[in-house]
């Protein structure tokens, strides 16, 4: 771990430079402020401790300095002519702690100590964020991709409602998530709960959480995921699978921000911004009486919808790169690279079970060939004469089926021509015009 130490009194320098190297850290000094900032982007170390009263520049501007250029660096003050007002103002302009002078050495180590242990907690912070946020990433770079990404950005920073629409498989927690992590609530909790998955009698008690005798099992008290979302975001998955008394809860804490634990009279006050999606068609739901309207109008103020594989074909080369790079990693093994006939191959299959599906299909690529570069060959063994047939057999609206046609179509012989509208145009018969009108009616991406 590096340190250093920024004070122009060379006795103190050497003195904490003792003490810390003694510790096992890395030590640099530097008695000349105006060098202070230039010394530290070359060390970058990941500690600072750094003397209020310097030779030219006084320390509190140098910490304003640090925290511009090093956001994640900390910064222990020093000082032995400072009051409180002083002290004050370091902390709340990001110094984690203020010693002062004449120096305790114990209190030294210990300061040190802690700011190392916070360190470490950020660091892994920062870990974990980065392999959440990958992992949530949303891939693709066709223009309804592009369109949903927008509403990402513009729905945010606001608490306003989101309903996110689209079939199984479509990503609609990686939009849910990616509301969160560009809202004011990023810092918060992003709490997920699959109506789905749970059975109807354990809905509540999941939701909100319970005290201790409630019903039978119930041994201690326990949080929901209400409680467990309080400052962040709760995401309710597939809410058109939610029966009627949850309903009747949820509108409740959307109304009044509060709620009750099963077995439990205290009102509770939660503050947590709401998202929900469905696969379901939930206006039809509120004619049947499935889905309450009130609900429906409160959960609705904000639309999205998820748009599912057919409807972009050109990222499927995409994602197929990127689920054969996660895979691998998980998995421990050699990345695979496909063909551009296996990418042609798989482009024009149908994917019932969208983006989820597609992975699914990766997996099982890694675990059935044994070459690094997966080939059209390879995909014979994969897929059964079912699903080569479904895009012919499938029964819908004839012109939903011609335009999936055409992108599929129009999307295979433009990559077959490395995107050169020219070459495809004549390959295929058309002016050039008429293609590029085409690709523009039908939404697609030419790179």
């Amino acid at each position: 771990m590096k340190i250093m130490i920024i004070d122009d009194e060379y006795n103190i320098c050497m003195s904490l430079k003792d003490i810390l190297e003694d510790e096992g850290y890395q030590v640099e000094t530097c008695m000349e402020s105006k060098r202070a900032l230039a010394e530290v982007k070359t060390f970058r170390p990941a500690l600072i401790l750094l003397d209020v009263r310097l030779d030219y520049y006084n320390g509190l501007d140098l910490l304003k300095e640090f925290k511009e250029a090093l956001p994640n660096i900390q910064v222990i003050m020093i000082s032995g002519h400072s009051g409180i007002q002083e002290a004050v103002t370091a902390i709340q302009s990001g110094a984690l702690d203020f010693l002062e002078k004449p120096l305790s050495l114990h209190k030294v180590r210990i300061a040190v100590q802690n700011a190392i242990k916070l360190l470490t907690v950020n660091q892994s912070y920062n870990r974990l964020k980065e392999e959440v946020d990958k992992k949530y990433e949303i891939i693709g770079n066709s223009v309804i991709i592009n369109q949903v990404r927008k509403l990402i950005s513009r729905v945010a920073p606001t608490e306003a409602k989101v309903l996110i629409r689209g079939e199984s498989g479509t990503g609609k927690e990686l939009i849910a998530y990616g509301i969160h992590n560009q809202s004011n609530r990023k810092l918060g909790p992003f709490i997920k709960f699959n109506s789905a998955a749970i059975p109807n009698e354990l809905i509540e008690s999941e939701l909100f959480g319970y005290e201790k005798g409630a019903f039978t099992g119930a041994n201690k008290s326990k949080p929901g995921k209400v409680e467990e979302a309080d400052g962040g975001t709760l995401f309710f998955d597939e809410i058109g699978d939610m029966n009627l008394k949850a309903q009747a809860k949820i509108l409740r804490l959307i109304q009044e921000g509060e709620f009750e634990r099963l077995g439990d009279n205290k009102v509770r006050k939660i503050d947590i911004r709401i998202l929900a999606a469905t696969h379901r068609n939930l206006e039809e739901m509120v004619q049947t009486g499935e889905f309450r309207e009130d609900l429906y109008y409160r959960l609705n103020v904000l639309p999205i919808e998820s748009p599912s594989l057919r409807e972009r074909p050109e990222d499927i080369p995409v994602l197929l790169n990127h689920f054969s790079v996660q895979i691998a990693q998980e998995q421990g093994v050699n990345t695979k690279s496909f063909s551009t006939d296996a990418e042609i191959s798989i482009a024009g299959k149908t994917f019932p079970g969208n983006v989820r599906q597609l992975r699914n299909l990766v997996e099982r690529l890694y675990v059935m060939v044994d070459t690094l570069e997966i080939t059209s060959s390879d995909l014979e063994m994969i897929f059964n004469k079912k699903e080569e047939t479904d895009f012919w057999n499938e029964t819908i609206d004839f012109k939903e089926k011609k335009r999936q046609f055409e992108i599929k179509y129009l999307t295979n012989q433009i990559r077959l021509h490395n995107n050169n509208l020219s070459q495809s145009a004549r390959a295929l018969g058309l002016q050039v015009s008429n293609l590029s009108r085409k690709i523009k009616e039908l939404n697609l991406e030419i790179n």
